[in-house]
């Protein structure tokens, strides 16, 4: 999830509204043993390998002017550079097989870094031409394309059945969440409702998605529309929603009008992590929190006081990796870190 423009798939550009005190992080209950695995630059998405013991994230740093692919340990060792340098890059996974993985990029359309989106229209997302790529961990440069589409084609996960890819595309006019296999094959389509669907995650038992959405009505709705048209987005109001696999029996999880994102499922499968700004007025501050997929039990996680997001819990359900501001040396500064998960 992972600063770059994008909420999905993106790191966050948003300044601190204020700095925690100690006491208040001695109230991350859920947390201990919270260990920094980068430090400078911008580095979020960071998700687990299916064995737990290396996370594939974006990063910009090095000098390079957007995000590229990398790994590195849980311990944040041995980082190494997946994607080429080309364009621009989000939204890594790892295969079940441990072996290969994929990501969205830029680079056919140019080699260099997209443009930043255009400010004039307050604060919004740049919806880039990405497509769908796969690639093996042991030779990155040999790339296979699984998408197509002439637009944006990213925020790609993997069932942990090892069956299914989730991703968003606007390839139907509208930002939609789809399916495909492995091998990019057998694409369909799973939400119809107008607005932003995306960020999907599987749940543990690969029967249903949570994901986030922005479905306006009306004026808000036109609105939408015409910055779509200019391939942006405006991300001030989303809400976390649960479906099954196949899009059934969608619901609403969040009804809070803020922006909620990154969410996750628990390894218990009933409850889910995600980030949100509804604690502050300015919009400005992203905790962690917890919630029923009924919409109940909502407990804060993190008590940073910056920006906090892109959660995703170990294999084993032992450990939390995340992205934040906390411990920037300069505004924006956003890192990985892993904690581990206490219940």
């Amino acid at each position: 999830m992972r600063t770059p423009a994008l909420f999905f798939c993106l790191l966050s550009t948003l300044t601190a509204a204020f700095a925690a005190s100690p006491a208040m992080l001695g109230k991350e209950r859920h947390l201990a043993n919270i260990r920094q695995l980068t430090f400078g630059g911008q580095n979020a998405e960071a998700y687990f390998s299916p064995d737990g013991q290396w996370l594939i994230f974006q990063s910009t740093r090095d000098g390079a002017a957007c995000d590229q692919i990398y790994t590195m340990r849980i311990d944040g060792s041995g980082p190494r550079r997946l994607s080429s340098g080309r364009g621009r890059t989000t939204c890594a996974y790892v295969y079940p097989d441990g072996k290969r993985f994929l990501y969205a990029s830029t680079h056919l359309v140019s080699p260099d870094c997209p443009p930043a989106p255009d400010r004039s229209h307050g604060y919004v997302w740049g919806v880039f031409a990405f497509d769908i790529f796969s690639g093996s961990l042991d030779a990155p440069d040999s790339l296979k394309r699984l998408t197509d589409s002439s637009g944006y084609d990213a925020e790609a996960t993997i069932s942990p059945d090892g069956k299914t890819v989730v991703f968003t595309s606007d390839r139907d006019g509208d930002l939609e969440l789809y399916t495909m296999d492995l091998e990019g094959r057998h694409q369909h389509r799973l939400t119809r409702r107008p607005g932003y669907d995306g960020g999907a995650f599987f749940s543990p038992d690969s029967k249903r998605l949570v994901y986030r959405a922005d479905h306006p009505e009306g004026a808000a709705l036109a609105e939408y529309r015409s910055l779509l048209h200019q391939r942006l987005v405006r991300p001030t109001h989303m809400e976390i929603r649960v479906m099954d696999a196949d899009g059934r029996n969608d619901r609403q999880v969040t009804r809070n009008g803020k922006a909620n994102f990154a969410p996750y499922f628990h390894p218990d499968g009933k409850r889910i992590v995600f980030a949100s700004n509804m604690l502050d007025p300015n919009g400005r501050a992203f905790e962690l929190f917890l919630v029923g997929g009924d919409g109940r039990g909502l407990e804060r996680v993190t008590f940073d006081g910056t920006f906090a997001a892109f959660p995703m819990f170990s294999p084993d359900g032992r450990k939390l990796v995340f992205a934040s501001n906390r411990n920037g040396k300069v505004p924006h500064e956003t890192n990985v870190f892993i904690a581990d998960w206490v219940e």
